[in-house]
């Protein structure tokens, strides 16, 4: 059994800081569904031929919390025959959406998917309202439970990735970012997010103006020692995303236009004490599966939760920083975990066609240590 899956369509909601930025006040949960509709409303595609709706959350709790999927597609007013069920990989959780999806396919279990992701980190805490520690793994294994900050500076120590070098890939972020704001280049992919009678339309934790200069000032964020700033590490974000997941013969019936197949997927492990470094193992595998070298991709969506480890996958990998997030990353962007999944893998699907380009690779560290990564190809 084999059928080919493609990328048919990639919306999301403006980013904007956790706790200060326009979106504040917006629950997960409507934020989501708005995405949805918009996606839905973008792609033409039939609500009543979506199978799922697969939403991936990292702290599925209070107004993300319970099953948020089938909330969410009530929300957006989808076909009570839509099914729903909420995804966690942390940060990995929506890419890991989307690999359901390619699954379900594959087994003939469905031809169209909603694969979306959410987090207001304003509205829910980093690790939760209430955190509750396995005390013996938490003697035993310690680094389970190890803050993400610190393996930023375990990953930055051990592949020497100096304070300078995280800075200069912050502002480039940055720079990449505002460049893509200006051209409208993000203006496509952003579904405006209604939140108290106004209409957030554009990202809001760009910063054209960063600068090495200004970022050198910064104190360390995790270690009084450190290297790390909240400069080069990606900020608390709010935000959601999605993408249509189908298999190419549905697409190809229905008028739908693809942006890529998925060539390959996989997940892997790694030491959680150096997280960052998680997408080195499961790139390494995806191309593999994909039956391509690193030197083959023509665009790389890389998730930046620090500069320090994706300036070392980047180094592990041999990656092109010429051909990795583009339109800039999160540094810039920012990180709504369960949302960054869907967004890189469908921002690199959109590259591929906006760029004319063949091959593509998206990526991202997570939580734990473990790493996910996709291999896309021209559709």
């Amino acid at each position: 059994m084999h059928k080919n899956v493609v990328i048919a369509g990639y919306a999301r909601s403006p980013f904007h800081f956790a706790n200060k930025g326009d979106l504040v006040k917006v629950r997960p949960d409507e934020m989501a569904a708005q995405v949805v509709r918009g996606l839905i409303g973008k792609t033409g595609v039939d609500p009543k031929d979506i199978e799922d709706l697969i939403v991936g959350c990292a702290f599925p709790e209070g107004e993300q919390g319970l099953n948020v999927a089938r909330l969410i597609g009530f929300l957006a007013d989808l076909p009570i025959s839509v099914a729903g069920t909420t995804v966690n990989r942390f940060c990995g959780s929506s890419m890991q959406s989307i690999h359901m999806a390619a699954g379900n396919i594959q087994m003939d279990a469905g031809e169209a998917f909603i694969c979306a992701g959410i987090e207001s980190m304003s509205r829910v805490p980093m690790a939760g309202f209430n955190p509750l520690l396995h005390p013996g793994l938490a003697e035993r294994f310690p680094q389970a439970y190890i803050s993400m900050g610190e393996t930023a500076e375990n990953v930055a120590q051990k592949h020497q990735i100096p304070r300078g070098r995280q800075e200069e890939f912050a502002v480039s972020s940055h720079v990449k970012a505002a460049a893509a704001q200006a051209a409208g280049k993000l203006s496509d992919e952003i579904v405006p997010i209604q939140a108290n009678g106004m209409a957030v339309e554009a990202d809001g934790c760009i910063r054209p103006d960063t600068s090495a200069e200004a970022l050198a000032e910064l104190k360390p964020a995790f270690s009084t020692d450190g290297s790390v700033t909240a400069g080069t590490a990606s900020p608390l974000t709010d935000g959601a995303s999605a993408v249509l997941v189908t298999s190419e013969d549905y697409a190809k019936a229905h008028g739908l236009q693809p942006l890529a197949k998925l060539r390959s997927i996989a997940v892997a492990g790694c030491d959680p004490e150096v997280m960052g470094i998680g997408p080195v193992a499961a790139s390494r595998k995806a191309l593999e599966r994909a039956g391509i070298a690193v030197g083959d991709l023509d665009i790389i969506e890389l998730n930046e939760a620090f500069a320090s480890q994706a300036l070392a996958c980047a180094d592990e990998l041999g990656l092109d920083l010429d051909k990795t997030n583009i339109d800039g990353g999160a540094i810039a962007l920012g990180h709504p975990l369960g949302a960054t999944g869907a967004r890189i893998t469908g921002k690199a699907a959109q590259l591929l066609k906006r760029e004319g380009k063949q091959l593509a690779l998206s990526t991202q560290c997570i939580g734990g240590g473990q790493g996910i990564a996709t291999v896309l190809e021209a559709a």
